[in-house]
């Protein structure tokens, strides 16, 4: 393809050429107004002296014409590969390529949009602005977005300078119902409701008997799930009460039925920390010791701590004839917290104490009912444990761990961690904690930790289901013991020499991390429970790992969002703890069953963006696609046709999407040839000159 143009190249600057041209043309005006019948001969010579100056060639162009190019954006985000989208979106995209390929001089540049990181959704418009940024702008005739509509970068879009067409995927008949948790606290006390929350959404083409009512459950913990009848498209306000401290998994799903776009967004999992507002501790004293100002200062050092604590100074056998009733300045109200409140108190601790009619057999019988029905009891036991008024010999004996042997060990000896203690969560690594003043590595004997000391020891036998976590002696006597009782925990120190650690004693000892476990264990804390399976998410990579004090399942079954299944094997990587990763390919819940145990744990967002909305629609699209004169098309209409319009006319009619040619070139040669020479002009304006002088001469 040839083309031409004249330029110009003055031999003067602009401003002169016209200050000439200007002159000439006042010449003239001055020569008809004075009746000169040259005057425009002498107008054409002014004329072609002015064309002299302005040099003009005529310029030519070999030019090679260039294909105009259609870019296409497919959308194959999580929300696109629901249903029958798939399939539409690759069908869309094979007549898009047959269509480009029939019209001439024209090609086409396509992209695929996923799913974006950090749960941003669908960035398409991001995508077209990539694509258009990689093409000459005066080639681009058309874009084409295959997509159902649900864009989240709408201010990225592109100026474009064609038509933008979108093809929506989805049906008429599409429906889909979402489960949203709107509001969710991080944290709750224990005891104290807290609100959640939550709405039923139907969008789209609703079935009748679906539409208005919902049966919503909730499981806690993946404990049998609670089903309740809920309306949709309302707020719903959910009152909850924490079951345990640590971390709590409340799981809502919603019911929809098999005509449902996706299940995906039916189910939302809410993680809430439970923590106590206060631990109410009873500490009994049985009589003044070393080691009670020890026990007392640990627990009052804890302001989350409330303690009752009474000691008992002055024991009812001393004959001095004062009453029972007058032996404190304010009567301690034993039946009241013994009968009436006791249910209120988390822990009771018995540090030495000995039967001695201060609480008689029906208060001892109120504790033990206190356990079975979840309390909790320490005892940390001194000689008297071994002698005939051992609260063995209540009715508390019947839940303690241990039996004593009525022999009291009075010898040297550093506490042991067992096989068992090893493995349990109480005592478990508790040999790394750091001491204030650590012993000498040459201090140590055997395997045994860097502790300090302890000079007492109660021999004791445990009982049938205890577990022995501390040792003491080289004969390895039981020195903690620990037992669940009916819905409650009981543990056992065999020692009042405790406080040897608090005070320093030949380094001390993990006195204050021992106990704050121990309590932890005793309150059912879920990170101290001896079988526990649990899973962490860190992205999309999850650890599982399973805690028993026996040998547990080799392997974990996962069910993924998509309820596919698969096998996940454990290894040993500590005594007691067996562990596995795999990589979750989706977002959503994963759960897990050993067997035994069951485990939920959540990837990705509670509410992935890509399914807030699913249903197609070109509403957010619209005032793009109007602005460039395209079209809004759905895929289960038909595919339409592609057409070449002018541009500037609408883009888009029954049956047909139409896209502008640019007719964009390559110049490959360029000629320029002078229009004249400076003499050829001057002669010819010589020459008009004269013939005015001779035309007025004969005048």
């Amino acid at each position: 393809m040839t083309a031409g143009q004249i330029l110009f190249d003055p031999l003067l600057p602009w401003w002169a050429l016209w200050a000439a041209a200007g002159m000439a043309l006042a010449f003239t005006i001055l020569a008809l107004w004075r009746g000169l019948k040259g005057w425009w001969l002498r107008g054409l010579a002014g004329a072609v002296l002015c064309l002299a100056v302005a040099n003009p060639s005529f310029q030519t162009e070999d030019r090679a014409p260039l294909s105009d190019i259609v870019l296409m954006v497919l959308d194959e985000s999580a929300s696109q590969r629901i249903s029958d989208r798939p399939g539409q979106t690759e069908e869309a995209a094979e007549r898009i390529r047959a269509e480009v390929e029939a019209l001439p001089n024209t090609e086409l540049r396509e992209v695929t949009v996923r799913d974006a990181e950090d749960d941003a959704g669908t960035l398409a418009m991001t995508a077209l602005s990539e694509l258009l940024a990689e093409e000459p702008r005066a080639r681009v005739a058309g874009a084409i977005l295959v997509t159902d509509g649900q864009v989240h970068d709408l201010g990225a879009a592109p100026d474009l300078p064609a038509p933008l067409h979108v093809l929506l995927t989805g049906e008429e008949d599409d429906w889909d119902r979402r489960l949203e948790i709107t509001n969710a606290p991080a944290f709750a006390i224990l005891g104290e409701e807290v609100m959640l929350s939550l709405r039923v959404e139907d969008r789209g083409a609703v079935p009748e008997e679906m539409a208005g009512r919902a049966e919503l459950t909730i499981s806690v913990d993946g404990s049998e799930p609670v089903p309740f009848e809920v309306p949709t498209g309302e707020e719903l306000e959910l009152p909850v009460t924490l079951p345990h401290g640590g971390t709590n998994v409340i799981q809502f799903s919603v019911a929809g039925d098999e005509t449902e776009l996706t299940r995906r967004n039916n189910a939302a999992v809410v993680q809430i920390n439970g923590v106590r507002d206060r631990l109410r501790v009873l500490l009994v004293s049985g009589e003044p010791h070393p080691g009670e100002r020890t026990w007392r200062n640990l627990l009052k050092s804890d302001s989350s701590v409330d303690l009752v604590h009474f000691t008992i100074l002055r024991p009812p056998e001393k004959q001095d004839g004062v009453p029972v009733t007058e032996l404190s300045l304010i009567a301690f109200p034993t039946r009241e917290l013994f009968l009436e409140k006791i249910d209120e108190f988390d822990l009771i601790i018995f540090d030495r104490y000995k039967r001695r009619g201060i609480l008689p057999a029906i208060y001892l019988d109120n504790v033990r009912s206190y356990v079975e029905r979840g309390g909790a009891v320490l005892v940390a036991a001194g000689p008297d444990y071994a002698s005939a008024d051992s609260l063995y010999r209540s009715p508390l004996g019947d839940i303690l761990p241990g039996a004593p042997t009525a022999r009291v060990v009075e010898e040297g000896f550093r506490p042991r961690i067992t096989e068992t203690g090893a493995r349990h969560p109480v005592t478990e690594g508790l040999d790394d904690v750091a001491l204030p003043t650590p012993r000498a590595a040459t201090e140590t004997e055997g395997d045994a930790p860097p502790w300090g000391s302890w000079f007492r020891l109660i021999e004791t036998e445990a009982a049938s289901g205890a577990q022995v976590v501390l040792s003491g002696t080289d004969e390895e006597r039981p020195l903690l013991m620990l037992d669940r009782v009916g819905e409650g925990r009981v543990a056992l120190l065999a020692s009042d020499h405790a406080w040897l650690w608090s005070r320093g004693y030949e380094g001390g000892g993990p006195q204050l991390e021992l106990l704050r476990r121990l309590a932890h264990w005793m309150m059912k804390e879920p990170e101290l429970e001896e079988e526990a399976l649990t899973a962490t998410a860190d992205g999309h990579e999850v650890t599982v790992t399973r805690r028993s004090l026996g040998e547990p399942p080799e392997s974990v079954i996962v069910t993924g969002p998509d309820g596919e299944t698969f096998t996940l094997e454990l290894a040993e990587t500590a005594p007691g703890r067996f562990s596995g990763t795999f990589t979750g390919d989706e977002d959503g819940l994963y759960r897990l069953d050993d067997g035994e145990l069951t485990a939920i744990v959540a990837l990705g967002p509670p509410a992935p963006r890509e399914f807030e909305e699913t249903i197609a629609s070109g509403d957010l699209l619209a005032p793009l696609v109007d602005g460039t004169q395209g079209g809004i098309r759905a895929i289960s209409d038909g595919v339409p046709d592609l057409r070449q319009v002018s541009a500037g006319r609408t883009a888009e009619g029954r049956g047909w999407l139409g896209i502008t040619p640019r007719g964009a070139f390559r110049t490959a040669d360029v000629a320029v040839t002078p229009l004249g020479w400076p003499v050829v002009y001057l002669l010819l304006a010589g020459l008009l000159l004269l013939g005015a002088w001779l035309r007025e001469g004969r005048r």
